[in-house]
């Protein structure tokens, strides 16, 4: 029953996501032609994003790259800085909050004193405002513009997840991609996220044949890995303790189930909220009389927006990672290449 009534749901849509797919297709035609500009820069540009609308781990991803790059070049992140409360070219600095910058730049802020942060919903604009500053990026790291075609960057990373790739899916508003699964074309590397740590070769290989990539472009398969603690401002548990521990899980990501498994016991109160959620007062109402004085358990995403909005003691974040299943030096060398390679032509 529930899924006759999603594929009547579909044919109904059927005729808007035509529309959908009519009109992007025109504009990367447009962009593929020259009729609209696309802008080079002189410093070497990266691209992280997807084809699908959200939860295929493009946070981890762009810290990895920060990692893999921040003590070789001054570096530098633009965002969009979704859900914002503030209006243009923002850039990080101290006294901002993730009202100011929205809450995954507000995260690299925190995590990555070193780098650069700003945001700005013109890419084209944002570079140009970094590449003024006293301290200039030898590199631009562009989180979640793989349709943002203003900007030409010189290295795309397209994530698609395991249980949702882009060739399983269709274009908004009957399934979740922003343009066809043509727009793939356009990147250098794709990298399957959220896989089993278990992932065979063989499964992978049957994912291979299913994206059709080009020869030219390399395929990379990653997982997420759970730090063995949580963190508060003040102090540290291992997840073995919180696990056994009454407790309130708060989740306001595309897709918690994988937090909340890795972390819920029996005895534990659960609240889920949409992505990027603003927490009002009555949900920190909320929050606090769920609670009951235990622990508050949240995402380092969510933990950036509570922070100071809950008592310090009882608040703590999950951190993550991304790592690749496999060619981590592969994956490393090529970003490397490219970056030291635009460095010096520049």
């Amino acid at each position: 029953m529930y899924f006759r009534s999603m594929n009547l749901f579909r044919k109904i849509l059927f005729p808007f996501a035509v529309l959908y797919l009519l009109v992007t297709a025109l504009r990367n035609r447009f962009y593929d032609f020259g009729i609209y500009k696309s802008h080079s820069f002189s410093v070497p540009v990266i691209a992280v994003g997807n084809l699908s609308v959200g939860g295929t781990g493009k946070t981890p991803q762009i810290e990895y790259l920060v990692r893999l790059l921040e003590s070789h070049f001054n570096l530098a992140v633009l965002s969009r800085g979704y859900k914002r409360k503030t209006k243009g070219f923002v850039l990080a600095n101290v006294g901002v909050t993730a009202n100011d910058i929205g809450d995954e730049p507000y995260q690299y802020f925190q995590k990555f004193p070193s780098i650069q942060v700003a945001v700005d919903a013109n890419r084209k604009r944002g570079i140009e405002q970094l590449l003024t500053l006293d301290k200039k990026p030898e590199v631009v790291l562009l989180d979640d513009a793989f349709q943002h075609r203003k900007v030409k960057a010189g290295f795309y990373i397209l994530l698609t997840a395991y249980q949702d790739l882009y060739t399983d899916d269709f274009i908004l508003p009957m399934g979740n991609l922003r343009e066809s699964r043509s727009g793939a074309k356009r990147a250098t590397i794709v990298v399957v996220t959220k896989c089993p740590v278990d992932l065979s070769e063989k499964e992978q290989n049957l994912i291979r044949k299913k994206l059709k990539l080009s020869a030219e472009q390399q395929l990379y398969f990653s997982a997420i890995q759970y730090d063995d603690k949580v963190y508060s401002e003040t102090e540290n548990h291992t997840v073995a303790f919180i696990k056994n521990t009454p407790k309130l899980l708060v989740a306001g990501i595309a897709k918690p189930q994988p937090f909340l498994n890795y972390l819920k016991s029996e005895y534990d109160e659960i609240l889920e909220f949409p992505d990027h959620h603003d927490f009002t007062e009555k949900d920190i109402q909320n929050i606090q009389n769920k609670s009951q004085n235990k622990r508050i358990i949240t995402t380092e995403k969510d933990f950036v927006r509570l922070k100071g909005k809950i008592n310090p003691e009882q608040l703590f974040y999950l951190p993550i990672q991304t790592f690749f299943l496999s060619k981590t030096d592969d994956f490393n060398k090529q970003i490397l290449n490219y970056v030291e390679q635009s460095t010096r032509n520049s």
